[in-house]
């Protein structure tokens, strides 16, 4: 497992976790797409401002390896702003490649793009 020095591994002043430590010996826990409802916390929508600007900053518009990000933190983007590269895609492997889907991003989160 790819883990990425530097990123942030977790929302300062939270427990939402950005990375984890280590793999699980079980393997990896499945990426899936989770529906962002309206009536979610603004905390919840705050850590996933957090983890998108965290991306950008980190990868910017190139792929990069689910490695040590947290599924559930990727989870809430995948499939929107966050899609896979690879077809057919391996939805539980660290090895995994990513990118971030800009037009859809974009639109989503244009306080993160901003300046």
């Amino acid at each position: 497992m790819l883990k990425h020095r530097g990123f942030p591994g977790r929302m300062p002043g939270s427990d939402f976790q950005f990375t984890i430590r280590r793999p699980n010996p079980k393997g990896a826990t499945p990426l899936k797409r989770l529906e962002r409802f309206r009536d979610r916390k603004a905390v919840d929508k705050r850590a996933d401002t957090m983890f998108l600007r965290a991306l950008w900053e980190h990868f910017g518009d190139q792929p990069f390896e689910r490695g040590n990000l947290d599924a559930g933190r990727l989870s809430w983007l995948f499939g929107r702003e966050v899609i896979a590269v690879e077809d057919p895609f391996d939805a539980e492997s660290y090895e995994a490649l990513l990118v971030i889907n800009m037009p859809i991003a974009q639109a989503s989160f244009p306080e993160v793009f901003e300046g």
